[in-house]
């Protein structure tokens, strides 16, 4: 009992250091965020205590209101934080692979399985729906990396349905902050079972990340790629 207190301790600093960080992050952004946050929580501890007082209950709706305005602060403080970050990492390489990480369980991601020399990516997600291809770059390039990919998954998994997603702001591509709920709207077709040997299937013929090591940053000016301009 005495490790379980100790080690409870430790993690509230750790977690209440992160909160402080994350609202750091998100004031940069969103410089409101704090009167709005503080907003939510006092017209909804004030409307609970009006109803207390209203029917001769203001210490029991008191203490209902704190707890209510205390889980709405920390809806909106959540959703204007994921606002700010995704508002940050729009138009960054690889803002999408980060997005797919955090999709939820029963998805797994494979980041950069096609890249072309200008750095144009196709990131891989493999789930209940099947397999989703998700492009970041230039939208004209990213099509020839979408199509060169689906037609490889057609020849490696011919019945598994394949989908592909353009993360843009542009007609028929898909917002960032929409990645994830997009892929969670793909029809579910696959079992449990099904999913792990496409999983594993993929997992054996390997992808760019595993076969060739890539480095970090910018891509070296002085750096050949094979004809085709592709990385595979």
């Amino acid at each position: 009992m005495a490790r379980k207190a100790n080690a409870a301790a430790a993690a509230n600093p750790g977690r209440l250091k992160q909160i402080a960080l994350t609202y750091k992050m998100t004031r940069k952004a969103d410089p409101k965020v704090g009167l709005i946050v503080a907003g939510v929580g006092i017209i909804t501890l004030g409307v609970f205590l009006g109803i207390g007082f209203l029917i001769g209950h203001p210490v029991y709706l008191g203490i209902l209101g704190f707890l209510v305005a205390f889980l709405a602060m920390a809806i909106v403080f959540g959703r204007r934080a994921e606002q700010a970050a995704f508002g940050q990492m729009e138009g960054q390489p690889g803002a999408a692979a980060a997005v797919l990480e955090n999709v939820g369980r029963g998805w797994s991601t494979t980041p950069a399985v096609a890249m072309n020399r200008n750095q144009d990516i196709v990131h891989r997600a493999v789930g209940k729906a099947g397999i989703v291809l998700v492009a970041e770059g230039n939208p004209n390039r990213v099509k020839s990396l979408l199509a060169a990919e689906k037609k490889k998954m057609a020849r490696i998994l011919p019945d598994i349905p394949v989908h592909d997603i353009i993360v843009g702001t542009g007609e028929g591509e898909v917002p960032l902050k929409k990645v994830r709920t997009t892929l969670l709207k793909f029809p579910r077709v696959l079992a449990g079972p099904q999913v792990t040997v496409v999983n594993d299937r993929l997992r054996a013929m390997g992808d760019l990340m595993s076969n060739m090591p890539l480095p970090k940053g910018p891509m070296p000016k002085g750096m050949k790629m094979p004809r085709g301009g592709k990385m595979r």
